[in-house]
């Protein structure tokens, strides 16, 4: 009896057992034509919007956080300028028309000839000194009133500003002051060499008398101010009666 309830407990079972896997069974309609061109068409856009959005947030983080480009031929040319310009030191020469500032660079000419006497400067002169320690490039622009106006766009790439003034015109001493004091207002920083010329003159005004009308003390102290008397000859003379002029290039080696 046993064995018999056995066997047709297990005949039962296994009955339902197909049963139940005959009713849980689905069957899936396969996708027409019309709907795989549609899934298609869902899947084509979806890429299209990922690769949208994935556009707009590199350009949005490049924008805000730009990463450094690497240009072998900008570093080569930015490193070429910075060793040709590392030995060279630019000085401006500046002044009233008339004060001696082409005397002065005639003076400081390695040549011991010189060529006459100085021209009022037009517009702009160039002269350049090599020293042991460096190379001095001097630019010397015209004191006209057109072109005073242009003084303060040079002062950004000078070392050393010269101010060359003609002590024995007292008239326009105080013309010279004004226009000293609106480049030192420009540049805080910038070291100036004043620069008292034509002290052989009958009516100059002495050095104190010069810094004095030139109102250098109310400089900052902070920056570093040199005034100077010159005699600077220009009609042919040689360097050596050019008085002041070698104290001058030694202060100019130790500001540059």
């Amino acid at each position: 009896m046993s064995r018999g309830g056995t066997a047709g407990e297990s005949e039962e079972t296994a009955a339902v057992g197909v049963r139940t896997r005959s009713a849980t069974s689905v069957s899936i309609p396969a996708a027409g034509p019309a709907q795989m061109v549609l899934l298609r068409h869902i899947s084509v856009a979806l890429t299209a919007a990922v690769a949208a959005l994935g556009s707009a947030i590199f350009i949005a983080l490049s924008y805000f956080y730009p990463r450094p480009m690497y240009a072998p031929y900008a570093q080569y040319s930015t490193i070429k300028e910075e060793e040709e310009d590392r030995g060279k030191r630019q000085v401006l020469v500046l002044g009233l028309d008339g004060a001696g500032k082409s005397s002065m660079l005639q003076g400081l000419s390695p040549t011991e000839a010189r060529r006459g006497h100085c021209r009022p400067t037009r517009g702009f002169n160039f002269m350049s000194l090599s020293v042991p320690t460096c190379q001095l490039n001097f630019l010397e622009i015209g004191g006209g009133e057109e072109l005073r106006r242009y003084w303060s766009e040079y002062l950004n790439r000078t070392h050393v500003l010269v101010y060359v003034v003609d002590s024995s015109d007292r008239s326009r001493l105080p013309l010279a002051k004004l226009e000293l004091h609106r480049l030192l207002e420009g540049q805080p920083q910038l070291p100036v060499v004043v620069l008292g010329n034509k002290q052989d003159k009958p009516d100059a005004v002495s050095v104190s008398e010069l810094h004095k009308a030139l109102s250098l003390g109310l400089v900052a102290e902070d920056r570093k101010l040199f005034l100077l008397a010159a005699q600077l000859a220009s009609d042919g003379a040689l360097r050596n009666s050019c008085r002041g002029l070698d104290t001058f290039q030694d202060l100019l080696l130790q500001l540059v």
